[in-house]
């Protein structure tokens, strides 16, 4: 019931990256369609108000999780007795967190200035009560590398969300949608995973060996305790000192552009942990995944990061409309950040699937150091001058990750530049290519973006090509187009 067939794991890993990246592709549509759509019925204020709302919610969710999935993915052994207790952990902490959220409401509302977002920091409550109950169904589901299920139980809830937030905000618009989607959401996907999983809890009895998992998780919840300020005190200070309409603007390009490429490789992390922390040891096997797989990410990210930065001004109008033309230099800003956070961002795996919690907290503390100076310096110049600033601390922060991550285990800084080189400095070279070309693009938006969406990924494709690591990464691409066209046919 906890651990997946022996002698399945080569198997369960093709289906599981098959079934991410199809569910992942499935999601990045539904976020591009709820940011163009959404944008159009709501006005920046509400997405500002909701985004005020945001980092509030989140603090208060580091306190709900703590980390127990993960200790529940990550443990060698399991069984019932550690997975009923940390079952009833997650309930109990959700119903304290939950009344933590509505005893703090006000207190925000006073924060902002900005009585309305009390009332929906208080509603936002509902969401988290019920999450909790769903936890540990979802990760014995990851566990047993069922990801087929999780992909279908995610197409769900991102659909539910999605149809609910349009309908209510067409005939109703106001920030209220985006809560009505996030409940219809968590209701959909706590029932999914009940009905998908066979485990039942039991009544609270016996630990077994649970409190060395709360242990584990601990320290991972230091980490996301850490990694809270370097995901929300951007919105915290803009939010605090330029008001909703300039948060709105940021959110929306965050929104647009950084938060699906958390999309890809955060989902890709109920691959690979479980994976990689079955392959932990076999260095050279482990070496292997893990590389193949953040090769294939950068090639499929990073030279559509680049058009979108150096077409912001062009791509952003015809997504959102015109009056959302000043989030496009935001939005550029972003990209640069978006260059190398899909290669920094799989590092968690590493740390989680070779038991380094300890240093993975230690690593979120630096990268909080780095968020808090950053947008300190940059809010001077409001959400742009925050941007750009939070892009700067990414390209300074890159070599210090790779330098600390490589001091143990099987991946080191020389395996890291070998494999990504290519793609790094491809679509670093895309973004001055299409600077100096787009004079000489079409004046139409649509041929102009769909131009400079086939340079990129022709010129990445080509450097790619001069290289082997290059070469290896797109035989590989060409056996999965060749896979997923073979399963189409039949």
């Amino acid at each position: 019931m906890f651990d997946p067939p022996e002698g399945s794991l080569r198997a369960s890993v093709g289906r599981g990256i098959m079934a991410t990246g199809g569910a992942q592709a499935i999601k990045l549509g539904l976020q591009i369609i709820s940011v163009i759509v959404l944008s159009r019925l709501l006005a920046p204020d509400d997405f500002g108000l909701v985004a005020m709302a945001g980092p509030v919610l989140a603090f208060m969710g580091l306190f709900q999780n703590l980390g127990l999935t993960q200790a529940t993915v990550q443990r060698p052994r399991i069984g019932h007795e550690e997975v009923n207790f940390l079952f009833w952990i997650n309930v109990g902490v959700s119903v304290a967190v939950a009344a933590a959220v509505v005893a703090i409401a006000p207190l925000a509302a006073d924060f902002y200035n900005e009585p309305r977002v009390g009332p929906l920091i208080a509603a936002m409550a509902l969401p988290v009560l019920l999450s909790g109950s769903g936890a540990q169904h979802g990760a014995l589901l990851n566990r047993r590398m069922e990801f087929g299920r999780l992909a279908m139980i995610e197409v769900a809830v991102g659909l539910t969300t999605l149809g609910t937030a349009i309908v209510w905000a067409s005939i109703s618009p106001s920030y209220w949608a985006l809560w009505g989607a996030s409940v219809a959401g968590a209701l959909v996907g706590i029932i999914l995973v009940w009905v998908s999983s066979p485990w039942r809890p039991s009544r609270p009895g016996r630990a077994g060996n649970g409190w060395s998992m709360v242990g584990f998780g601990a320290e991972l919840t230091g980490f996301n305790f850490a990694n809270f300020f370097a995901r929300n005190l951007d919105n915290i200070l803009i939010g605090r000192y330029w008001g909703g309409v300039q948060l709105g603007l940021y959110e929306r390009a965050y929104k647009l552009l950084l938060f699906p490429l958390t999309q890809i490789t955060n989902p890709l992390s109920r691959v690979m942990v479980p994976t990689l922390s079955r392959m932990s040891g076999e260095p050279d096997r482990y070496r292997r995944a893990y590389l193949r797989v953040i090769r294939l990410v950068l090639l499929a990210t990073l030279p559509g990061v680049a058009m979108s930065i150096a077409m912001a001004d062009v791509l952003i109008p015809f997504l959102l409309g015109e009056q959302w033309a000043k989030s496009a230099i935001i939005f550029a800003a972003l990209g640069f950040a978006g260059l190398v956070q899909p290669l920094n961002n799989p590092a968690g795996w590493l740390f989680v699937s070779q038991g380094r919690s300890r240093e993975f907290l230690y690593w979120g503390l630096a990268t909080a150091g780095f968020a808090v100076t950053a947008f300190s310096i940059g809010i001077g110049w409001g959400a742009v001058g925050v941007a750009f600033a939070y892009a700067i601390s990414e390209y300074i922060k890159t070599p210090i990750l790779w330098w600390y991550v490589g001091r143990r285990g099987p991946i080191r800084v020389a395996d890291i530049l070998k494999a990504t080189w290519p793609f790094l400095l491809g679509s670093h070279l895309v973004v001055l290519a299409l600077w100096v070309l787009i004079p000489y693009f079409p004046e139409t938006p649509l041929p102009a973006l769909v131009l400079g969406m086939l340079f990129a990924y022709a010129a990445v494709t080509a450097l790619a090509s001069m290289t082997a690591s290059g070469r290896e990464t797109l035989k590989e691409v060409g056996e999965l187009l060749f896979g997923i066209a073979r399963r189409i046919r039949n």
